[in-house]
């Protein structure tokens, strides 16, 4: 992440330094783009000044981290192909700006249509009330929820110490202290306490079988946390027993959904409904129309 020691360079010298940067970046097959995406989060630089390289003829532009560590990870990000994000220490999400570390996952510009789907699948009774984000990583999901349901209180379980701590951080800075609660331990575990009283729940589990994981871009399997990507043997290891426990936790009607991996959607789909405590089940696709997402109801009695 971004070391806050601030340093005040010439736009000239940060215009030779972009250049190379990108002569760089497309020599090792990373994409230039990356590096104005870059300076607009450490040198605070936006799109227009980067387009018209007038930035070149300022005097001073101040960096969030002295020129010489910049360059040392971006180095990184070509060598050891550290995420951009890593370095920057955010990604966009949403409309919000989401910190990561390499405690979390980065959140994916697909994960954004999970609080769509939510929006969509609540009624206005069920937009109140308790939700979970079970496995928030870098809670990026219950900001997206708590924006998306005002009068809802958000509670977000991840098992890992330091990804709580940049899910905490991201609900300070997006304003929603207030009504997200983090707890530490495993899916509906520490929510024990509220058994029978969510009105959904919504979750992006690890999903990606074991054995594939090393097919992974290195960017992702080299970086981005295994606890977060390990699915177990089918990848459906924490989908199955989310599908299993959750019917306990939900209200009759209570909203039940999540992303999966491509090619999971049948499985999990014959899984939803042999589990018996389900109806009204969908599955839904992500912009390129691969089928990503389950959006099931907790039965009611009459249903």
């Amino acid at each position: 992440m971004v070391d806050q020691r601030l340093e005040v360079i010439s736009g000239l010298q940060l215009w030779q330094w972009r250049n190379a940067a990108k002569q760089a970046a497309i020599a090792t097959d990373v994409s230039p783009t990356e590096v104005d995406w870059l300076l607009q989060e450490v040198a605070g630089l936006d799109r227009l000044a980067l387009c018209l390289e007038s930035f070149k003829d300022w005097s001073q532009i101040q960096l969030q981290l002295p020129l010489v560590e910049l360059e040392a990870l971006w180095q990184r990000r070509l060598n050891d192909r550290l995420p951009v994000q890593y370095i920057a220490g955010v990604t966009p999400w949403r409309q919000f700006k989401i910190a990561v570390s390499n405690a979390v996952l980065i959140p994916r510009p697909e994960t954004e249509s999970l609080i769509d789907l939510a929006v969509a699948a609540a009624s206005l009774p069920l937009q109140q009330g308790n939700w979970a984000d079970l496995g928030t990583g870098s809670g990026a999901i219950a900001v997206g929820l708590a924006d998306a349901f005002k009068s809802a209180t958000i509670h977000a379980v991840d098992c890992s110490h330091q990804g709580l701590l940049v899910a905490a951080l991201n609900a300070r800075n997006c304003g929603f202290a207030e009504r997200i609660r983090f707890y530490q331990g495993s899916w509906w575990e520490p929510l024990e306490f509220l058994k029978g009283q969510f009105s959904g729940m919504v979750s992006n589990p690890p999903y990606i079988p074991k054995s594939t994981l090393p097919s992974l871009q290195p960017e992702v399997f080299n970086h981005e946390p295994h606890l977060a990507l390990d699915g177990g043997a089918d990848g459906l290891r924490s989908i199955r027993h989310l599908i299993e426990v959750s019917p306990s936790y939900l209200l009759p009607g209570g909203v039940w959904l999540i992303e999966m991996m491509a090619g999971q959607a049948d499985v999990v789909q014959q899984m939803l409904q042999d589990q018996g405590s389900y109806c009204n089940i969908h599955i839904h696709a992500d912009l390129a129309g691969i089928k990503r997402f389950a959006v099931a109801y907790k039965s009611t009695p009459n249903s």
